[in-house]
């Protein structure tokens, strides 16, 4: 498994086409989806694509090695699958699959605090090797309960995601009346009985929920008030005198993910975090936010000597991943990718994936005459 290659799917856009015929519209939408207009999406996806690498072909080479040291652990390859939320709606068990093929092919796997599996659950898969993302609870109570329990888990790094002060308005979700447990109308039902390899797995694994969050929603919920509860309980706006507690309690590595504004990275300095990440949340939640592209760039140049500069947003290959690289990124993160690796070909899409994209960025890397990942910065054409 850990060499898993399927060569009929070479690239993310063959797995997003096998993905979109296994998982059910609704929530192909929900993963597949921006906000508004879409736009943020798209511009993502160009301001990435417009990076231009140099090569060097007649220096000494000895070849490339992809393993890339980060908060004191040596990871098999620069780049993580980032924190997506209900992960489980979209394959069965996905959270679990994903955990446990980072953990194999040691790469950081990152736990959303909505997802679909405990924080525990994956504490146990991963072996204590998966990182966790917490929207700050509003309340403080449960906010230091969450916190108890992931420092009882042995999490080794803490990201806390800040750029959710308000749910993205988002069409697709809004149109599919998304919920978690998915609503039971007559168009959703017809599209779970469409996709019957998910809906099989789906009742093996049973009805997804927020597992880390059970604990303090009101027992017998209606689906229908999650938005309202997530709002006022767990996903309030989060300002620096907010992360400050946080700083306090959590000992282990702190990144703050979902910067775009300089001005936001100098107060992360600031407060003592060791990591940021340059976000815009996959273009989720402001349509016409800034992609993370330049942002990194200036992050790099300005704070990249007093903390981790980490990326996600709009990428989808190896290729991706060298310019994010190359434009000064420590490390990146990829959700998306993941869960069409998972959705094409179950569990060993997981597998799949990671050896997919380590080809692609060891190829990159070879073409160019650069010896390991963060030197790519030599190779960044400027214009």
């Amino acid at each position: 498994m850990l060499d898993f290659y399927d060569h009929r799917y070479p690239d993310t856009a063959s797995l997003k086409a096998k993905a979109r015929k296994r998982i059910p519209a609704f929530a192909f939408d929900y993963l597949e989806g921006g906000c508004n207009e879409e736009i943020g999406l798209r511009r993502n996806r160009s301001d990435i694509q417009a990076v231009q690498l140099r090569s060097q072909l007649l220096k000494p080479f000895a070849g490339s090695e992809l393993q890339t040291e980060l908060f004191g652990q040596r990871y098999s390859a620069p780049f993580g699958i980032a924190p997506i939320g209900l992960q489980g709606l979209m394959w069965p068990q996905a959270p679990e699959i994903l955990a446990k093929a980072a953990a194999d092919k040691n790469i950081p796997y990152v736990l959303s605090t909505v997802s679909s599996a405990s924080l525990e659950r994956i504490a146990e898969i991963s072996e204590g090797r998966a990182w966790f993302q917490l929207y700050n609870p509003t309340d403080a109570e449960i906010r230091q309960d969450l916190l108890q329990r992931i420092k009882a888990a042995q999490y080794p790094v803490l990201v806390v995601t800040v750029d959710v002060p308000t749910f993205g308005y988002r069409p697709r979700d809004i149109r599919n009346g998304l919920a978690m447990p998915p609503k039971m109308t007559l168009r959703n039902i017809a599209q779970m009985l469409s996709r019957p390899n998910w809906l099989f797995h789906t009742a093996l694994a049973g009805q997804p929920q927020m597992q880390t969050l059970k604990p303090y929603m009101p027992a017998d919920m209606p689906s229908d008030e999650l938005a309202a509860f997530m709002n006022k309980t767990v996903m309030g706006r989060v300002d620096l005198e907010g992360l400050k507690p946080i700083r306090d309690s959590w000992q282990g590595p702190l990144v703050i993910k979902g910067l775009i504004n300089l001005d936001d990275v100098a107060a992360a300095v600031e407060l003592g975090a060791d990591g940021v990440v340059m976000s815009n949340h996959g273009a989720r939640q402001l349509d016409p936010g800034e992609s993370p592209v330049k942002p990194l760039q200036d992050a790099a140049r300005q704070y990249g000597h007093k903390i981790k500069i980490l990326m996600d947003s709009g990428l989808r290959s190896g290729s991706n991943i060298a310019s994010a690289l190359a434009c000064g990124a420590d490390f990146t993160f990829l959700g998306r990718p993941f869960v069409y690796g998972v959705g094409a070909l179950g569990p060993k899409g997981a597998y799949h994936t990671i050896n997919s994209l380590e080809l692609q960025l060891e190829q990159v890397l070879k073409q160019l005459g650069c010896p390991k990942p963060s030197e790519l910065p030599k190779h960044l054409v400027n214009e």
